[in-house]
């Protein structure tokens, strides 16, 4: 069963939930404003906005079931509007991002940070599948944590 980071409240735009795992992330009222503010620099207009922090074996069983990929992902974004508007559950295994911030040697906390933003970059219109597309993914992900490092 989900497990809610906090009490939700219904003018509360931005939710996080963990789904399989013992997770915390810890601040949420600045991780709210960081992506709301990221969200607002790129002229779009937050509707609600779902985390769900889960294990591996959870996010590749969504893989499976609605995108009939069968390998491991770090983030699965599931958008249920278009921009302008802000709408969209993201699925991140935590698990991928502790192995992945020890692949590309950073830590934990930096690449969960450049996974969630990357889902908001997806939903804020942003592709990757091109070399190019991933170079502007890339830039506006290190834009936006240079934004956190400065809040």
């Amino acid at each position: 069963m989900s497990e809610a980071f906090f009490e939700e409240e219904d003018d509360q735009p931005i939710a996080f939930f963990v789904e399989d795992i013992d997770f915390d992330w810890g601040d949420t009222e600045k991780t709210t404003r960081w992506i709301e503010d990221i969200i607002a620099r790129e002229k779009r207009q937050l509707q609600q906005l779902t985390y769900i922090f889960c294990s591996d074996e959870y996010l590749h069983q969504i893989n499976l079931e609605y995108l009939q990929h069968d390998d491991l992902t770090d983030i699965i974004t599931f958008p249920y509007s278009q921009p302008p508007y802000i709408e969209g559950d993201i699925f991140i295994s935590i698990e991928r991002v502790k192995e992945n911030a020890a692949t590309y040697q950073t830590s934990f906390e930096q690449e969960l940070r450049r996974v969630m933003i990357h889902g908001v970059l997806h939903l804020c219109g942003y592709p990757d599948k091109t070399e190019a597309e991933a170079a502007t993914m890339r830039k506006k992900e290190e834009e936006a944590l240079q934004i956190w490092a400065e809040m």
